[in-house]
């Protein structure tokens, strides 16, 4: 038995759900991802400047998007040895924070401004532990933002590239009828891979954080943004 065709027109439908990535897209953080790294990785015994912390660097720096335990999943051996970087991880990164060592990117805070005046749901999601993605927002001052933050165990544990932060988002809010009308906007190539597995309509990817335009691109960008600040006219142009 065939499944029935959807051949509904959500061509004038609007863009009502907009998924946005912390770290590196709407949140500068200096390179703190690699200070907090080098931190566990050195609590496991590994040494600063070796060729081993430099491997293990170089793959962080390569799957930055992704859920922070499951790069310790591949780096350490052992459940227990992941839990134990991601836990040691997770508390210098939140120190660092503390530390005044984050601040939003420009333009950021504006951008979900319009984006809420103009009746869209706004959705922040990190590859972070919900206590460090909570950190962030109260050392910025975001905890009433948004209506919803999202981390990968809001999502049932999977973080990107898997599409379970985007769907969660697109399930919670109800803000759109079809998840073709969300737009996911990230700077890394696993924020894309996120977005397309979701089937959003819009995959931005912006370059104010870790990946190029050819990586973003490459990884299913449907548009690539010198930053977050522009998201709102690309959305109101795609709609016109």
């Amino acid at each position: 038995m065939t499944s029935p065709i959807d051949n509904t027109d959500i061509s004038r439908d609007p863009y009502n759900l907009v998924v946005l990535d912390m770290a590196g897209t709407t949140v500068a953080d200096g390179g703190l991802v690699e200070q907090a790294f080098s931190a566990a990785a050195q609590r496991l015994g590994v040494r600063p400047g070796s060729d081993e912390h430099a491997h293990q660097l170089s793959y962080v720096r390569a799957t930055m998007g992704e859920s922070k335990i499951s790069v310790f999943r591949h780096l350490f051996d052992g459940e227990e040895r992941a839990q134990y970087a991601n836990t040691v991880f997770e508390e210098a990164y939140g120190e660092l924070v503390d530390g005044g060592r984050i601040a939003p990117l420009p333009g950021a805070r504006a951008a979900v401004e319009r984006l809420t005046a103009e009746g869209r749901t706004v959705v922040l999601t990190t590859g972070f532990a919900r206590t460090t993605q909570d950190a962030i927002l109260a050392a910025l001052g975001w905890q009433d933002l948004v209506p919803l933050t999202l981390c990968p165990a809001d999502a049932g544990g999977r973080g990107r590239p898997f599409p379970d932060m985007v769907l969660a988002a697109f399930l919670r809010t109800g803000a759109v009828a079809d998840v073709r009308r969300t737009v996911v906007a990230g700077d890394t190539s696993y924020d894309m891979l996120s977005g397309v597995r979701s089937g959003a309509g819009i995959v931005a990817g912006v370059l104010t954080g870790a990946h190029d335009k050819e990586q973003l691109a490459r990884h299913g960008a449907t548009h690539v943004l010198g930053s977050v600040a522009e998201l709102p006219d690309l959305i109101a142009r795609a709609e016109a």
